[in-house]
């Protein structure tokens, strides 16, 4: 990839400019070089380099002159050129100067090898990031579409605004919403636009990890660091390392371990479970909860202090039932890539289905959508739009908004009957509704699959001692 990034540098002193031009094409860049600022502009106008290396003192026009032409922009210049400023020691007044007008970074002579390589590296991949981030806001003004998400709604139109804002960046993000809102989604779209993209992005649902294996998972651990430990074994944050890693379902994880998250938050450094030595944590970490996180800091399911540091930005994902006017959009894109998927050729989205679909509350949200055009794809014949009779037999029948929709079943619970035991009717109805799919019947009971799964082993724990 760097040989196509072109590196235009510009010195007065022949050596200097030989030197740094052998050492920079050595990297694989592309170089030009220029012997004073006024020829380092005109070659910058033709050639339009990704990144402009110039030394501060030089004649005809010196890199200060040059700097602030570049930043004007114009002729044919590209809005996301980087300029790396070299300067003598003593002036790095005047290098700080250079820096509030425009320069990416700079760097005193004579000047150190690794730290111009690490410095042109970073430069390249923010270039990269900043034409992403360009091509999908373009994308986003023409089709109502950021990386997997889809929508023009004011909700989701603020959602796509505050992702554009920070997905270069490298802060913590804590993403919010029911369950099937698209929090995945979101992490991924901030991954894809950041200067991580090439890296890993490592998504792990702290939930479905029992408790026990919760730390080995997030943080690997060493042979013989317990019984089981049979061999050597990575952690996410070393699976994701240079990439992202997203923690989903964030208060289902056990205190102790997020007590250690934040201790990684803060000092960028983890360690191994049974290791001695710990490692630098290059990894930019997103979290999800489709809990309130305020409410599950209240109720100790979530440590205030890891909720305040993960909270620097948090995006909150609508249900779909409060942006309904995106639906169409989103089926729209979800048959293509169902199409795609399957190897179908279904023509649209009928009418009759789409006010069905619109008279939905959805209660499982983004999710559930993408489940129901997924099945009505698979059976609707090539070359033909989808229609109702693909929906799923009663689909949304007796259904009233805000309450979980099973197909038509219900439950009685005469009065007497204690909470409890009303909260397991429930529980095994939504079950047996749901075919005993686990998962649907979390989304739909609004509780995440751990604490399902800890209910049913509860209530299969009294059936024995009864």
């Amino acid at each position: 990839m760097q040989s196509a990034v072109k590196v235009l540098i510009a010195e007065d002193e022949p050596n200097a400019l030989a030197g740094l031009a052998e050492l920079i094409s050595g990297w694989g860049y592309h170089t030009e070089t220029a012997r004073d600022g006024q020829e380092a502009w005109e070659k910058a106008v033709k050639w339009d380099p990704a990144i402009v290396v110039t030394d501060l003192k030089m004649p005809r026009m010196d890199g200060m002159g040059l700097l602030a032409k570049l930043a004007e922009g114009g002729e044919g210049l590209s809005s996301n050129m980087a300029v790396v400023v070299l300067t003598a020691m003593g002036s790095i007044q005047l290098a700080v100067e250079a820096m509030k007008i425009g320069a990416y970074d700079f760097l005193q002579k004579p000047v150190d090898a690794t730290r111009l390589k690490t410095i042109l590296a970073n430069a390249a991949r923010q270039r990269e990031t900043a034409i992403q981030l360009e091509v999908a806001r373009r994308r986003l003004r023409e089709t109502g579409v950021l990386g997997s998400l889809v929508g023009s709604s004011k909700q989701m139109k603020e959602i796509f605004g505050l992702i554009e804002q920070i997905a270069p960046s490298n802060v913590p993000v804590l993403i919010t919403g029911e369950s099937g809102t698209g929090k995945e989604l979101v992490a991924r779209t901030l991954h894809d636009l950041s200067p991580r993209k090439g890296r890993p992005f490592v998504a792990v649902n702290c939930a479905a990890i029992p408790e026990t294996l919760i730390e080995s998972e997030i943080f690997g651990h060493e042979k013989g660091a317990f019984t089981g430990a049979m061999e050597r074994r990575a952690g996410c944050f070393e699976l994701a390392s240079g990439g992202t890693l997203l923690l989903d379902e964030i208060g289902e994880m056990p205190s102790g371990t997020q007590a250690k998250l934040l201790r990684v938050l803060e000092e960028r450094k983890f360690r191994r479970l049974g290791a001695r030595n710990e490692q630098d944590a290059d990894v930019r970490v997103l979290a999800a909860t489709n809990r309130d996180p305020k409410n599950a800091v209240a109720e100790g399911h979530l440590r205030a202090d890891l909720y305040y540091r993960l909270n620097v930005f948090n995006i909150n994902m609508p249900p779909l039932r409060e942006h309904l006017d995106d639906l169409p959009p989103m089926v729209e894109a979800m048959v293509l890539e169902m199409n795609q998927k399957h190897g179908r050729k279904v023509s649209g989205v009928a009418a009759s289905m789409l006010d069905r679909l619109m008279a939905y509350t959805w209660p499982g949200n983004a999710r559930e959508l993408r489940n129901t055009i997924e099945r009505a794809v698979i059976l609707c014949p090539d070359g033909t739009p989808l229609d109702a009779g693909h929906l799923p037999q009663g689909f949304g029948r007796e259904q009233a908004v805000g309450t979980a929709a099973l197909d038509g079943n219900s439950i009685t619970v005469p009065v007497g009957v204690t909470v409890d035991e009303a909260e397991r009717l429930l529980i095994l109805r939504t079950l047996e509704a749901t075919g005993q799919n686990k998962t649907r019947a979390a989304e739909i009971l609004g509780v995440s699959l751990k604490t399902l799964h800890n209910k049913l082993k509860g209530y299969s724990r009294n059936q024995k001692e009864h």
